[in-house]
């Protein structure tokens, strides 16, 4: 606590216009060291909302880029799922449809020997035929 001196009318005047001067400066001082925390919390305090944003919508982002990843992911499993399908049944029919064709093939083959076994045959039994007619006539006298 400050003392003051005394004179002949209480305190001595400039002491205490001294003190309360520098009071006053001090005061003032705290008052604008308290104005410039107050404005640096405010600034703080938007800066730390800007980022709470940034960091509230950079989620919602990773968010919906995972839903939008697991969804193509999906949806290409689905994707790629029905091509083999697809691919499994052309397969099979291409299968079906030569082995079909291979067996109409070999059907038309037999068929074709047989013929040819016949037509074999007949050629042999029409060659012996002529053969027998042929002798018939060199026996027959023309004279």
């Amino acid at each position: 606590m400050k003392k003051f001196d005394r004179s002949f009318n209480g305190y001595n005047v400039e002491q205490v216009n001294s003190f309360v001067d520098d009071v006053i400066s001090r005061v003032e001082d705290m008052i604008t060291k308290m104005k410039n925390k107050d404005l640096e919390i405010d600034r703080l305090t938007k800066e730390l909302e800007h980022y709470k944003n940034m960091d509230a919508t950079l989620n919602r982002a990773v968010v919906m880029a995972e839903e939008a990843a697991s969804k193509y992911k999906s949806n290409s499993i689905a994707e790629s799922d029905l091509i083999i399908t697809e691919a499994k049944k052309n397969a099979n029919r291409i299968i079906n449809d030569a082995l079909l064709k291979a067996e109409s093939l070999e059907n038309d083959a037999a068929r074709l020997r047989r013929n040819i076994i016949t037509y074999k045959r007949r050629i042999k039994s029409l060659i012996e035929e002529q053969s027998s007619i042929i002798d018939d006539l060199d026996k027959v006298d023309i004279d």
